[in-house]
């Protein structure tokens, strides 16, 4: 029988040229990341009052009582849901300007400026949350919506701005030029020549934001009532006194919204990246 020569070997030679050391260590590092996560999917489809894995027997018990509004869960989700887009609205009215600005201004103090609208990525968030606790309490807010959607802004705000700052680098400024030269003004060519161009990078960082806010614990547990808590906030509450199974299902639900929306947050930024 014979072989082609040419053939033979071929898997392995791939192998050896595609998986080089940092690549199969980059797998291994994404694989030791991923793999917690994906644990409680199959413990969430199990009916055991307690975390069984594997589950003995399989059902959608836990998610029926997740869904079950007297459980809490879903009122919750729903408080979670509306933070996450109050918050993720202000950190673009601050953050996609204040980009724009840094972008294309030369000021006295820029550097300082923009490290202090960075800063929350830095700092301790447990220690920029007791700041926005003892800011808050000193008004009288805590506890209420506008607070809890003020402080998560500030948390996500310096994402949107890296997001922005990174397409506006990718930005032809001759577009804004040319606008300029046919007597548009700054903020005509920001409103019709900038925010346009820029719809990747905005959509993107706010997608990524609300992710964040959705998912910030620490914040919320400074500033939130305790009797109407956050999804991550009652979770968290929940395993303080029980580790119930429900809390699978609940956690199915997170990485699957984490999962899509990272999904979503790459095809839009492929999409501009092939776009320009």
């Amino acid at each position: 029988m014979s072989t082609n020569p040419s053939s033979s070997g071929t898997p392995m030679r791939f192998l050896t040229k595609n998986l080089s050391l940092p690549v199969i260590v980059t797998w291994l590092i994404y694989v030791f990341l991923l793999v917690p996560s994906l644990v409680v999917i199959p413990i969430s489809f199990g009916t055991s009052n307690e975390l069984v894995f594997p589950p003995q027997d399989w059902g959608l018990d836990l998610y029926r009582r997740a869904l079950d509004p007297a459980e809490g869960w879903l009122a919750a989700a729903g408080r979670s849901m509306v933070l996450g887009i109050l918050a993720t609205t202000i950190a673009l009215l601050m953050g996609v300007p204040a980009a724009y600005g840094l972008s294309r201004s030369r000021f006295p103090g820029q550097k300082a400026l923009t490290f202090m609208l960075m800063s929350p990525i830095f700092a301790p968030t447990i220690v920029v949350a007791l700041a926005l606790y003892l800011y808050f309490a000193t008004l009288g807010m805590t506890g209420t919506m506008a607070a809890l959607a003020m402080s998560h802004a500030v948390v996500i705000t310096p994402f949107i701005l890296v997001t922005t700052l990174s397409g506006l680098k990718h930005l032809d400024r001759n577009i804004e030029n040319a606008a300029m030269v046919m007597g548009a003004t700054r903020l005509q060519i920001f409103f019709h020549v900038v925010l346009p161009a820029l719809k990747g990078s905005v959509l993107t960082g706010g997608l990524f934001a609300f992710l964040l806010s959705f998912d910030e614990v620490i914040v919320s547990w400074f500033i939130a009532r305790s009797d109407q808590p956050t999804l991550p906030v009652k979770m968290y509450s929940s395993i303080q006194w029980e580790i119930s199974p429900v809390l699978s299902a609940i956690s199915t639900f997170l990485v699957a919204i984490t999962v899509v929306g990272s999904v979503v947050a790459a095809f839009i930024s492929s999409a501009e990246t092939d776009g320009i």
